[in-house]
């Protein structure tokens, strides 16, 4: 899709920086953007549609991002959003500015 020119955007649970930078260097600069979309696990196990965060403390799964494997932070990414503190709107709000700064005709 990317190659076709359209704007491509995936959401992926990524826990490991490593993977992270392998993506990163896919794309030429300025063609990866990585937004950190941070979260306090007590939110998340609120948040949880599948029920994931209980079937961990039950012990019925294990390997859940977070909870008990790893998650690396991000020490490179275009944007951290707090989405304890910014509204969903204000997030999509500064991807687009953000797309639409590095579309925009070089006027020099």
């Amino acid at each position: 899709m990317h190659k076709a020119g359209l704007t491509v955007i995936c959401a992926f649970v990524s826990p490991f920086i490593a993977d992270r930078q392998r993506v990163r260097q896919l794309f030429s600069l300025g063609e990866f953007i990585e937004c950190h979309v941070s979260t306090p696990l007590e939110e998340c196990m609120r948040r949880d549609p599948k029920g994931l965060y209980d079937s961990a403390r039950r012990g019925s799964i294990s390997g859940l991002t977070g909870w008990d494997a790893p998650y690396e932070a991000p020490t490179a990414a275009e944007f951290t959003f707090d989405t304890m503190q910014m509204p969903l709107a204000a997030m999509v709000q500064a991807i687009m500015q953000h797309g639409n700064t590095l579309s925009a005709p070089n006027k020099n």
